[in-house]
């Protein structure tokens, strides 16, 4: 029987994890390779925006993540991301900074498939899908703003966009659609 130890257990989570520097995958778990479609190797190296629906959305979140981490000593979101072959889905994503005073140099994260209950059944833009991961949360649309760096009415105007691109005739109809109910 093979020894249980630290990086027996990183391999072997039955989630996705990934160390990080600067954003760059130093290390990843088969998991994450199998949530996003590719190999452990192909990810090894990389900036994480190969995650991510869009350049843009990896900046926004990016730069939102500091601040957060830096006053809580972690940060955690549900975000739509990109599996390699272009596949959208929702992922929860967690993670922890080595130096909370600088987030980005170095962290732990764990990105978890929300896809089973939670799928994109329509296609968004990159600041529809910000909307939507914060709506998810249950924030108001003056919350949502201040998040987004964004006034409470665009957030309403985008909202009403979702709502007719997901069919639904009020917010918590667009909130259970979103959710996968």
């Amino acid at each position: 029987m093979p020894a249980l130890d630290y990086r027996t257990a990183f391999h072997l989570a039955p989630i996705g994890l990934v160390l990080s520097r600067e954003r760059i995958i130093e290390d990843c778990n088969d998991e994450l390779a199998s949530i996003f479609g590719c190999t452990r190797e192909s990810l090894l190296g990389q900036s994480f925006q190969v995650l991510y629906p869009s350049a843009e959305e990896f900046e926004r979140i990016g730069a939102r993540i500091p601040p957060i981490m830096t006053a809580h000593g972690s940060y955690a979101d549900d975000r739509i991301m990109k599996r390699a072959n272009g596949d959208l889905f929702w992922c929860h994503v967690t993670g922890r900074a080595l130096q909370r005073a600088d987030p980005h140099a170095a962290g732990v994260w764990t990105f978890e498939d929300l896809s089973a209950t939670r799928r994109v059944a329509v296609e968004l833009t990159p600041r529809e899908r910000e909307i939507a991961a914060q709506l998810v949360t249950g924030k108001t649309s003056k919350q949502i703003g201040r998040v987004l760096e964004i006034s409470p009415r665009t957030v309403d105007v985008y909202r009403a966009r979702l709502m007719r691109k997901y069919d639904t005739g009020n917010a918590t109809e667009l909130l259970q659609r979103l959710l996968g109910n």
